[in-house]
């Protein structure tokens, strides 16, 4: 009778987590800050606003980890391209060699 061996990637039961670390606990929920404030206005010439959606890249945020609705991140990348178009922002970050 030979006894079952155990997968090494399987965590065996333990409550921590595996070799990332312990699990985080509490995830709080994401919020689309233009549903919540309704006097939040999306404006390509609010370039303070929109820079906070955009990477230090130049790269758009995405939804799960800026937290906005469907609704409002579509308006949020037209917002954005506008705003690169009349060059209130940049396409991409300055390159650094």
């Amino acid at each position: 009778m030979s006894i079952p061996t155990r997968n090494p990637r399987h965590n065996s039961g333990r409550e921590g987590g595996g070799p990332g670390g312990p699990k985080r606990r509490y995830v709080r929920k994401k919020f689309c800050r233009f549903c919540a404030e309704k006097e939040l206005q999306l404006d390509y010439k609010n370039v303070y606003m929109i820079k906070q959606f955009v990477s230090e890249r130049g790269k758009i945020v995405p939804r799960r980890i800026s937290g906005t609705c469907a609704k409002h991140q579509r308006k949020l990348t037209v917002e954005i391209k506008k705003a690169r178009i009349v060059a209130l922002i940049p396409f991409t970050a300055t390159q650094v060699r």
